[in-house]
Formats: structure tokens, sequence, C-alpha cells
């Protein structure tokens, strides 16, 4: 068996346990024909029943001692497919398009927990490509995505994501689970990319803006942490009491405000 240390700046921490493995597969159903992708297979502790159950396995490394290694460890299978990249920049839509137009991908990956957040934005930007996607992150990650409004998990991630997908916690990993061992607890999550329609596209930017701000004191009410971005008589308009907080807010009431504040630059008004 080759040797590999953990690298730190990977944030690496390789998944052996056969049963959270087991778990984890069947969790995902892979089926023979699917156009799956696997983000850090590392040393193929999961690649491997992957491999058995699909006909052709892709994997995007970017440690280029493991992408180098991986297909000899396997045994050099042919139905694998290794691309030494970095997530964050790879075009996942081109390796869809591999099997023609209109194809969809589905991702799986035991994630760095520092990349997590930014590569699930980069993937949902291209989620026309993408069927759904099963990922091992931080404990804390998967609560903040699949927050309910009123918990304190509920935030900024919390909103974008479901935004945008339907985000659903599976079951957590324990951290004897990994080499090395990480300080925290683990989760698996499946998030199911939502197909929006150009106007909900269009609302993101305006979206985004409102909920940082709304977010930005998680203490202190609409009616201060929006101010000059709406007035009273808005926040009348639209139903919403400015003395609750941001995270009391329900997705549809942040695209509300969000559509209203679009309309009414649209039309050159102002707070």
């Amino acid at each position: 068996m080759l040797k590999h240390k953990p690298r730190k700046r990977f944030g690496q921490n390789f998944l052996e346990s056969e049963a959270v493995i087991q778990r984890l597969v069947g969790s995902i159903g892979p089926k023979a024909d699917d156009h799956l992708v696997e983000i850090g297979p590392g040393l193929g502790a999961l690649t491997e029943p992957l491999l058995r159950a699909l006909n052709q396995l892709d994997v995007v490394e970017l440690d280029r001692d493991l992408a180098d290694s991986l297909a000899q460890r396997l045994g050099r299978p042919a139905n694998l497919n290794i691309h030494q990249a970095d997530a964050l920049k790879f075009d996942f839509k081109a390796l869809a398009n591999e099997r023609g137009q209109g194809s969809t991908l589905r991702i799986v990956g035991n994630l760095p927990y520092n990349i997590s957040t930014p590569l699930l934005f980069h993937l949902l930007d291209q989620s026309a490509s993408v069927q759904d996607m099963h990922f091992m992150l931080q404990k804390e990650v998967v609560d903040r995505l699949t927050a309910e409004p009123g918990s304190k998990s509920y935030g900024r991630l919390t909103v974008m994501a479901q935004y945008r997908a339907e985000c659903m916690a599976l079951f957590i990993v324990p951290p004897s689970a990994f080499r090395p061992s990480p300080k925290v607890d683990s989760a698996i999550i499946r998030i199911v990319p939502k197909q929006l329609t150009e106007s909900e596209l269009a609302i993101l930017p305006t979206l985004q803006d409102v909920v940082r701000k709304a977010f930005s004191q998680r203490r202190k009410t609409l009616r201060n942490t929006l101010k000059g971005m709406f007035s009273p008589d808005q926040f009348e308009q639209l139903s919403i009491d400015p003395g609750r907080r941001a995270e009391t807010l329900s997705i549809e009431e942040f695209k509300s405000m969000a559509l209203a504040l679009m309309q009414r630059h649209a039309f050159g008004g102002s707070a």
C-alpha cells in the first residue's frame, strides 16, 4: 500500500470507516449509467466502491501526488478518469456536456472544511449541469445549511443556499471515522439544486445584499440593519415588522424584500 502523509494545507482528513463508507454509498445510490464525479478522492476509500457500481467515474483531485498515485492504488481500473485540478476552478458544466448537451452530474465528496462553502456556491453557479450533491461537511456547516428560521444556525449561508437548493442532513459522522481525526463532528448532506427561472436568478445579487446587511449585526432589528434600504412605510407594504431580527425571516420574506428593492431601483426610487 502506498503511503501518504495527510497535508494540512489541503485540509486532508481521510475517511477510513467501512461502515460510514457503505452507508454513504447507500445514500448516494449510484446507478451504472450515472455521470458521477467525486471531489477529493484522497486515498480512494469511497472511490473503490463507487467504481464497482459505475460504468465510468470522474474524480477531481488537487493534490498532485494523490492524483498521480490513485490509479495504481486502485489497480488501474479502466472506468476511472482522473482530473488533477482545483475543484474551485473546475468547469463542471464542460464535463457534463461531454456526455451530451443537457447532461447532468451527480457530485460527491469528503470536502476540506476550508473550501466547502465557496465550492458549494461554485457548483450552484453551474446548477443546470448538476443533478444532486452528496457531501461530507463539518456538522456545524450542515446545521447552517439546513437550519429553520428562528434557530441559532440560521444565517446568510442558510438563506442563500436554500434559495438555490433543497438541503437535507442525512447522518452524523464521528471524528473516529477519519485519519487524522478532526476535532469536530462531520455530517452527510444531500443538496439538490433548484432550477431557477431567469427572474429568480436576476434577484440573486440584490438578495445577497439584503441578506448580508440584515445579518451584519445579528442582535439588531431590521429597522437598524436595513436602515437606508427600507423605510417604515416600505416595511409595512411588505407586511414585515421592522422590529424583527433577520434570523426570524423566511426565505420568501427575504425574496419579497429583494424583489421590492429591485423594482424600486428600476423606477429610480429610494428608501
